[in-house]
């Protein structure tokens, strides 16, 4: 088992002059190019992150013994294609805030929930799946939608810069997690009343000790933070998750509702809160399962702190 720890204390492994020369590199000479001068970069990862490489050996074996994708037993070069595709995406992400990716590539599916249901607000759970940026560029062409994505940014506060640099004007509030206090719940609930939606991730631990359930992922007991559903409750507004997975040479975003209400029974809140974490673990589960290589958690997902 891998040792104990939070998402948190990793430490910030990215080279923002290296990202931004080989992004130089796709824009001068095009995709293909920029994969040869990427494959160094991810051999010399994959061989000097020992946890990274445990973590997605780990996520890789139970996604397979609990969904059968591949028939087979992972083995090292899936954790080397795994950790590639992260590594690629991490252009995507560049090339979507920046405008410069091929919107017309993405499918999507449960867009018109967000456009059929114009003035009512809510909270959209995302997940690291993907290109989380694509989802957030998407919902900024939707019109009239404003979108606050709650976010805890310390860990990679360079490579957010970096994201910074190609995004100077957006319609998408940035809230630090690690900011919210009581106060911050009246600021959220007009937000929401004016018909705003509010992103957060529903697959990372809480880092100023908030509330956890653990529930069934992939075979095996994982926490996931209560505060989506319980912000959700509060506010009594519709719940929905919104992530994007590769497909064919581009990417899928799927968008999905998972609670009209949220529903909290006095005598147990905790199970209340866990059946909605089990839908959401559930969907998250299909979705891997169509896409294994999408899971950018590179840490002992099912062996976290939590409270």
């Amino acid at each position: 088992m891998l040792p104990t720890s939070h998402w948190s204390e990793l430490r910030e492994n990215t080279c923002v002059w290296g990202i931004r020369i080989l992004y130089t590199i796709h824009g001068w000479f095009g995709y293909w190019p920029f994969r040869l001068c990427l494959f160094p970069v991810v051999c010399f990862y994959w061989a000097s992150m020992p946890l990274a490489r445990r973590a997605s050996r780990e996520y890789l074996e139970r996604l397979e013994a609990f969904t059968g994708v591949w028939g087979r037993k992972p083995n090292w070069m899936d954790t080397w294609r795994h950790i590639a595709l992260f590594s690629e995406t991490m252009l995507d992400k560049i090339l979507a805030v920046s405008g410069r990716y091929p919107f017309q590539k993405i499918t999507v599916s449960g867009e018109e929930l967000l456009k059929d249901r114009f003035g009512q607000g809510g909270i959209i759970m995302t997940a690291h799946v993907g290109c989380l940026e694509l989802c957030r560029s998407l919902a900024e062409r939707v019109p009239h939608l404003h979108l606050h994505v709650l976010v805890h940014t310390q860990h990679a506060q360079e490579f957010n810069r970096l994201l910074d640099r190609f995004q100077p004007e957006s319609r998408l509030h940035l809230m630090e997690v690690t900011d919210i206090h009581p106060g911050t719940a009246t600021l959220l609930s007009s937000y929401v009343e004016r018909g705003d939606f509010l992103a957060i991730a529903g697959d990372r631990v809480p880092v100023g000790g908030g509330k956890t359930v653990c529930v069934p992922f992939l075979g095996h007991d994982a926490p996931f933070p209560v505060g989506p559903y319980l912000l959700a409750h509060l506010l009594q507004c519709p719940l929905y998750l919104m992530v994007s997975v590769h497909e064919k040479k581009s990417y899928a975003v799927h968008m999905e509702l998972l609670a009209e209400k949220v529903l909290v029974h006095r005598g147990n809140r905790k199970e209340s809160f866990a059946e909605y974490a089990r839908i959401f673990s559930d969907a998250l589960a299909r979705l891997l399962k169509q896409s294994p290589y999408d899971w950018f958690n590179f840490f002992s997902f099912w062996n976290q702190k939590h409270e």
